[in-house]
């Protein structure tokens, strides 16, 4: 990746919230030369973020040097404001500009009408794990290049990994398992927590029991990437144990799995409903 940038056809970052932190210090570690790194943020400023040249930030993507014409272009801002971002990134856009949004809900459509000529437009879906370097993104483009295609995923796998997307209209379900899915997890662990409570524990030892289990078992699915979850979790079940007593009741009648559908139905929903 850190071959296709360079200081006058840089990557430029357009936000420099959590998200684009974990994305820039990605790609430094990734070996991109820090002087073919941008960030375009009116609230950012090089004391924050020392590896990069105090010249590379600017104020915003229509403030950057003259003669500068970006390689790839990540627009990591709010939604709410990307149409007025868009505007400003049209001056440092080429043909052969790589523009990736990672804004819930930015369609492809809506970056090419705001940009207004012609590029590489890709849209991603990350989730929050991504700003600790365990994120997933789910990535898709239209008629895009193998070379574009995987540098897109080059960029975007700074923060975990990143999966191809065939089709955009699919970009709804990445957000609904994998863009809201944390927040599922979270709650799991609340809902154990509260569960060890009821049986007798305090709640401090309950949310720490209950916390580091869906911790420890995250971990022990990254470890072992070649098995699937069902094995994992048959590993775990001794027949007629404790584990398969629980199992018994939130696998009847496939219970939980009824319930995520549903959950993951109205997160798709709610995204397609906001994309317009």
């Amino acid at each position: 990746m850190h071959h296709v940038f360079s200081a006058q056809h840089p990557l430029v970052l357009v936000g420099f919230g959590n998200m684009g932190r974990a994305l820039a210090s990605g790609w430094l570690k990734a070996g991109l030369p820090a002087e073919a790194l941008y960030v375009a943020d009116p609230f950012a400023t090089a004391d924050s973020f020392p590896s990069v040249p105090a010249a590379n930030f600017v104020k915003g993507a229509d403030a950057l040097p003259k003669g500068i014409m970006a390689r790839g272009v990540i627009l990591a801002v709010k939604p709410q404001i990307m149409n007025t971002i868009l505007l400003a990134v049209a001056t440092i856009t080429a043909p052969t500009t790589l523009i990736i949004s990672i804004a819930a809900g930015v369609t492809l459509n809506q970056m090419q009408k705001g940009i207004g000529k012609p590029a590489v437009y890709v849209r991603s879906m990350p989730n929050t794990p991504a700003a600790v370097g365990a994120g997933i993104t789910g990535v898709t483009a239209d008629d895009i290049s193998p070379e574009n295609q995987q540098l897109a995923l080059d960029i975007l796998s700074a923060t975990g990994s990143a999966v191809w997307i065939p089709s955009e209209t699919l970009m709804n379900a990445v957000t609904a398992v994998s863009g809201s899915g944390p927040a599922y997890v979270f709650h799991l662990v609340e809902a154990m927590a509260a569960a060890g409570v009821k049986e007798g524990l305090d709640a401090k030892t309950a949310m720490a029991l209950a916390r580091q289990t869906v911790i420890g078992a995250g971990r022990l699915m990254e470890d072992d990437q070649a098995t699937e979850a069902a094995e994992l979790r048959k590993r775990v079940t001794s027949p007629g144990g404790t584990t398969a007593a629980a199992l018994d009741v939130l696998m009847d009648d496939s219970a939980m799995t009824r319930l995520l559908e549903r959950a993951i139905a109205a997160a798709s929903k709610r995204g397609a409903e906001l994309a317009g």
